[in-house]
C-alpha cells in the first residue's frame, strides 16, 4: 500500500521548518544518561612446574592483570554530548587471566571518554555530583578496574606446599551516569525572544548565529570571544529567549537557564518599543522573576541593562519618566542599536568594568 501525503504551501513550509529545526537541535546535546563499566581484573593461576631433572617443581602460577579504569578526560575539541546521543554504554576490557611459569596476565588499557569542558558529572543512583570538568585536559576515573587475582605461586607454606587455589579477579564497577553541560562563558545574554541578543552577540564578538524575526530563532546557545582595547579576551554566552514560566518548562527556558549559571555577569537585553506605561520595566521583572525561581543565587547577579533598538525611536521621543526610572537602577544601564552599532563599544567598555570590578 501507498500512502500519499499532501500538504498545503503553508504546511509544507512548517513541516520543513520544524524537520529543520529538530536537525539543528540534535546537533546541540547539553544532557545524556549512560552506563560506565570498568573492566574485571583476571583470575590467578594455578600452575606447577613440571620439568625434567626437576622432580619438585612447585607452584608457579602467575597473577591476573588488573581491569580497565573508565575515566573521563575533558577537551576544548567538543562542544556537545551528541556523542552519546547514538552509544550509551561504555564498557572498559577486562585484565588477561595468569599463566604458568609465573606469567603474568597483561592490565587492561583504560577506556577513555573525552567530554566537553563544563561537563558536570552525577551518579544517577544516588544524585551526588561526582566531578566538575571544567579546565582542559582534566581527569577524572569514574569507575576503578577490578584487580587481578594472584596466582597459586603465592599461597605455598612450609606445611602447604602445592597449594591447588587462586584467587579470582575481583569485578569492575558499574555505573548510571548522568552528564549534564553547562557552557564555561564569563557574560551571559538574557532576555525575552527578539530583543536582538543574537545580533548584538554578532557586533561585539566574531560569532554568527541565526539572526530572523520569528519567535526562538535562537534554539541553542551561542558562543562569542570579545576583544576589547588591551584587555584580555572574555566569552559571552547567547542564552536562548526565556518566556514567563521558563523554569517551569516553558518555552526553551529550562533547559538553557543552566548555561547561565556559571557566568559572573548578565546582560539583560530589553527591547524600546517593549518598555511602556504604566509598567515601564514589567519585561525586565517577569526575566528576573524566572531566574529566582529557578535560583536564588543566580537572581543575586551583576547585571547590565541593555536596551537596544534605539533606532527605532528618535532621541526626544525617548519618554522622560522612563528615563528618571532608569536612574534609579543599581545597575550600569546602555542604550544601543544592535543594527546600527550605535552604543556597541560603550557595551563594551561597560562589559569590562564589570568584570575588572570597577562597576
Amino acid at each position: 500500500m501507498v500512502v500519499i501525503l499532501i500538504l498545503s504551501p503553508s504546511r509544507l513550509i512548517n513541516y520543513r521548518l520544524g524537520f529543520f529545526f529538530k536537525i539543528w537541535f540534535m546537533d546541540f546535546i547539553d544532557e545524556a544518561k549512560i552506563i560506565v563499566n570498568s573492566g574485571d581484573g583476571g583470575k590467578g593461576c594455578v600452575s606447577f612446574r613440571r620439568e625434567k631433572f626437576i622432580p619438585r617443581g612447585g607452584p608457579d602460577g602467575g597473577d591476573g592483570g588488573n581491569g580497565g579504569d573508565v575515566v573521563f578526560i575533558a577537551k576544548t575539541a567538543k562542544n556537545t554530548l551528541l556523542d552519546f546521543r547514538y552509544k550509551r554504554k561504555f564498557v572498559a576490557k577486562n585484565g588477561e587471566n595468569g599463566r604458568g611459569k609465573q606469567q603474568s596476565g597483561k592490565a587492561a588499557q583504560n577506556f577513555v571518554i573525552p567530554v566537553p569542558i563544563g561537563t558536570l558529572i552525577k551518579d544517577l543512583d544516588t544524585g551526588e555530583i561526582l566531578v566538575d570538568m571544567v579546565t582542559p585536559e582534566q581527569y577524572f576515573v569514574v569507575a576503578k578496574g577490578g584487580m587481578g587475582g594472584r596466582g597459586n605461586q603465592h599461597f605455598a607454606t612450609s606445611t602447604n606446599r602445592a597449594p591447588r587455589y587462586a584467587q579470582p579477579g575481583t569485578p569492575g564497577e558499574e555505573r548510571n551516569l548522568l552528564l549534564e553541560l553547562k557552557l564555561l562563558a564569563d557574560i551571559g545574554l538574557i532576555g525575552l525572544p527578539n530583543v536582538g541578543k543574537s545580533t548584538i552577540i554578532s557586533r561585539i564578538s566574531a560569532a554568527h548565529p541565526k539572526i530572523a524575526d520569528y519567535p526562538f530563532t535562537t534554539l541553542i546557545p551561542n558562543l562569542g570571544v570579545v576583544k576589547c582595547d588591551d584587555h584580555e579576551p572574555f566569552v559571552v554566552a547567547d542564552v536562548p529567549g526565556l518566556i514567563e514560566g521558563a523554569h517551569k518548562g516553558a518555552g526553551l527556558g529550562i533547559r538553557f537557564l543552566k548555561h547561565v549559571e556559571r557566568t559572573k555577569i548578565l546582560v539583560h537585553c530589553l527591547d524600546i518599543m517593549g518598555l511602556k506605561k504604566p509598567d515601564f520595566l514589567y519585561n525586565f521583572k517577569l526575566i528576573n522573576n524566572e531566574l529566582e525561581k529557578f535560583s536564588p543565587a543566580l537572581a543575586q547577579r551583576r547585571q547590565i541593562m541593555v536596551i537596544n533598538k534605539m533606532d527605532l525611536i528618535k532621541k526626544e521621543e525617548f519618554d522622560p519618566d522612563l528615563e528618571k526610572i532608569l536612574q534609579t537602577l543599581k545597575m550600569p544601564v546602555c542604550k544601543i542599536s544592535a543594527i546600527t552599532g550605535a552604543g556597541i563599544k560603550e557595551l563594551k567598555y561597560t562589559m569590562v568594568r564589570m568584570l575588572d570590578n570597577k562597576e
